[in-house]
């Protein structure tokens, strides 16, 4: 077993602090806010006239008056729509100082933030209100018809105008209505739902406490100040937009700068022209990042990068290095059952020998390596990752799984081993390991290796059915523009480099990766492709 107390200094380690929540044990760190409002209070009572956001038009929001917007906000939230502590309230609305506002007015008056996707359609959305038993929603002009008949659930409109769309809750109150923050560290703040398709999707339900703690976490690690300024691109219904950007910038008095889309040009300009100093993202946008490396050769304000949802080829940190050598890569491994946080590089990665490792256990973190039989494995042995903290949720939304055990453990479904020095290497999601005839195949091992060819610009490896062996791997890969290679050259490649039977079975070269509408990698619409490809071959050769 992993334990995080071996990895961080005495001085952190005596931050964190037992504490009762609810009846029960819990840690928290030494001086720690009851919720991410008062957390962001407390920074604007600090600094109210810094910058705290920038929306997609450049316009900016002191931390004064994002306070003010908020607390008008929640008073209107309680006064004019009647929401008490505990009701759920849905967000359908895109990055934007909106979503703040409402994020942090419903968290201010003890409600639950049930941030919605903005890419899904009308029956996904409904599916996820009933799901969560939202009773208010409040949701961009454009998303106002999708709530016509639902009865149940009250709609507020963000129109576009002089005060960010927030108009209609700006009306005079008496201060007494301003009420201070009423969460406390065991109330609900958020039910987020995990990727996947709808009905398989499940409600993540994270308490004030386990949002805090992860922005501690994330906040002591990365050793981020209130001179910090970030980027969130990626949308902010996502854990980490909402909480590894937003939260944590807004408890450190940093500058978040919002835009509505991933655009790499936009996101490269913004560094440059705003001294950017930290951006989180997905290995799927870094690879977009890189691709415009040569119009944008200099960006000197960044410090640190880190690196989540999903597997980045060591090959991509390298050259994230060699075009800004100044910034440190900090892979991390979270998800949203643990609000975020989870492990993390507390180094350069680029600079390490345990590059492509995620990391070690972020503070209050354990981690065991566990086999079929639930039986704990040892250090180099691969096995499912399974995870307990302060900041590990405790439950899914009305669903009891087996994934989160009695004793606490979030059983992942990721496959993954630590190594001697207590760095965890995630080899493949659970349900992706491929099975050749009894010969393991991981993924990501194969990804990573593909990476290393030349003009190979991102590269996913999926297994395939097969008559003889059970399964086989199969690539989707993605070329540098204008470049034409044969997949008999890929292979012919790989074959000094991994073992033979590991060599996908089949290549198919595309101008793009599939994604899900949170930015990963879409395997199972991969594996679909290769499953036509295949037999389409197998129709041609007769058979054969």
């Amino acid at each position: 077993m992993l334990s995080w107390e071996k990895y961080w200094p005495d001085q952190l380690r005596e931050r964190i602090k037992e504490a009762e929540a609810g009846g029960r044990k819990i840690h928290v760190y030494e001086g720690m806010a009851d919720s991410i409002y008062h957390a962001f209070g407390r920074t604007a009572a600090r600094r109210p006239d810094k910058t705290a956001v920038v929306d997609d038009k450049g316009q900016a929001l002191t931390y004064g008056r994002l306070l003010d917007m908020t607390d008008r906000m929640a008073a209107s939230l309680q006064k004019n729509a009647g929401i008490q502590k505990g009701e759920r309230i849905g967000i359908l609305l895109y990055n934007g100082p909106e979503f703040c506002v409402s994020y942090l007015a419903a968290n201010k008056i003890g409600a639950v933030a049930v941030p919605l996707p903005g890419k899904f359609q009308r029956p996904e959305i409904l599916s996820l209100l009933e799901k969560a038993d939202v009773t208010t929603v409040i949701c961009e002009e454009k998303f106002e018809s999708w709530f016509e008949n639902s009865g149940h659930v009250t709609v507020i409109v963000s129109k576009k105008g002089p005060d960010f769309g927030l108009d209609w809750m700006l009306h005079d109150l008496d201060k007494d209505e301003i009420k201070s923050g009423v969460g406390a560290w065991d109330d609900s703040a958020i039910l987020m739902f995990t990727s996947g398709t709808t009905s398989r999707s499940k409600g993540v339900a994270m308490k004030n406490y386990q949002v805090m703690n992860s922005v501690e976490a994330y906040l002591e690690t990365l050793r981020l100040t209130e001179f910090d300024s970030s980027v969130i691109a990626t949308p902010m219904y996502h854990v980490t937009g909402m909480i590894c950007i937003l939260s944590v910038m807004l408890a450190v008095g940093g500058t978040v700068y919002l835009m509505k889309k991933v655009d790499a040009d936009r996101i490269l300009t913004c560094f440059l022209e705003h001294n950017i100093t930290f951006y989180h993202a997905s290995p799927t946008v870094f690879t977009m990042l890189l691709e415009k490396r040569s119009s944008y050769p200099i960006i000197p304000s960044i410090n640190s990068f880190a690196c989540g949802s999903g597997n980045i080829a060591p090959e991509n940190i390298r050259k994230l290095k060699d075009w800004m050598p100044q910034a440190e890569f900090h892979t991390v491994y979270g998800m949203t059952e643990t609000s975020g946080a989870g492990t993390i590089f507390p180094g350069g990665a680029a600079d390490s020998p345990w590059i492509g490792a995620s990391g070690i256990p972020m503070p209050d973190l354990r981690i065991k390596i566990i086999d079929e039989d639930d039986v704990e494995l040892v250090e180099n042995q691969i096995g499912e990752i399974c995870l307990k903290g302060s900041f590990v949720v405790e439950e899914y939304y009305k669903q009891k799984v087996e994934t989160i055990t009695e004793d606490g453990w979030l059983k992942t479904g990721d496959l993954g081993y630590y190594n001697q020095a207590g760095y965890l290497y995630i080899v493949d999601r659970k349900k992706d390991m491929i099975n050749r005839g009894g010969e393991k195949v991981c993924s990501f091992d194969i990804e990573n290796t593909i990476h290393t060819l030349p003009r190979v610009v991102e590269a996913v490896v999926v297994g395939v059915p097969d008559p003889k062996y059970m399964e086989v791997p199969a690539a989707a890969i993605k070329l540098e523009k204008g470049i034409s290679v044969r997949a008999e050259d890929i292979k012919e490649m790989l074959k000094t480099r991994v073992a033979r039977f590991k060599i996908p079975e089949y290549i198919v070269f595309v101008e793009d990766i599939p994604k899900t509408h949170n930015g990963k990698v879409d395997k199972r619409m991969i594996k679909e492709w290769m499953r036509n490809i295949k037999e389409a071959a197998s129709e041609t050769s007769g058979g054969k």
